[in-house]
């Protein structure tokens, strides 16, 4: 069983922990860490995202953030981003490797597979830029079903009308987008 540090409001541990299922039953306060993986292809900006696979517990089939992952009780968020592109993706990164783009709140309640799944968490976001060819990434069957490059201003505006394809969180793309369109990156 995962076990995940409660956090309060500032995503800083409160000392106690909770199981990945109770945090997601009741609604409590926990910390995720999101990779957006970016290139440029002909002038323009593209992210890489995973199409989550048919048996995930939220968002089945859709397409989401590159990788993401809870964050285990007692680690830190950088670690865990890290490993959470090992083994969703198959990538060996380095922490230098991943830049910190900002952190935002995930908070709703929906049914998925006829349960009510309630997310709460604090967020963390970094961003990897290194060469990425997606036909060799190994990727985590039971996560991920397979992966593909998109536009990232295509998935911002269609985000911003229509949730059939895509369950990016807007808040983290947001964030994304600021840091890039401030030249930090590419």
């Amino acid at each position: 069983m995962e076990y995940l540090d409660i956090v309060d409001e500032n995503g800083t541990p409160v000392g106690e922990t909770v199981s990945r299922e109770d945090a997601h039953r009741y609604g409590i306060l926990h910390r995720t860490a999101h990779v957006w993986i970016v290139r440029k292809e002909d002038g323009r900006t593209q992210v890489l995202l995973q199409k989550r696979s048919i048996n995930k517990e939220s968002y089945p089939g859709m397409y989401d953030t590159s990788s993401a992952g809870h964050i285990p009780a007692g680690e830190e968020p950088l670690p865990s981003a890290v490993r959470e592109l090992k083994e969703e993706l198959g990538i060996d990164a380095d922490e230098t490797q991943l830049r910190y783009t900002g952190t935002f709140r995930i908070q709703y309640e929906k049914m998925f597979h006829g349960k009510l799944f309630k997310d709460n968490e604090i967020t963390r976001v970094y961003l990897y830029d290194a060469p990425v060819d997606a036909d060799d990434l190994v990727l985590q069957s039971s996560e991920v079903e397979s992966v593909a490059w998109f536009d990232i201003d295509e998935v911002w505006d269609e985000i911003q009308h229509c949730r059939d394809r895509f369950c990016v969180p807007t808040d983290g793309l947001r964030l994304l987008r600021e840091y890039i369109n401030k030249g930090e990156t590419l």
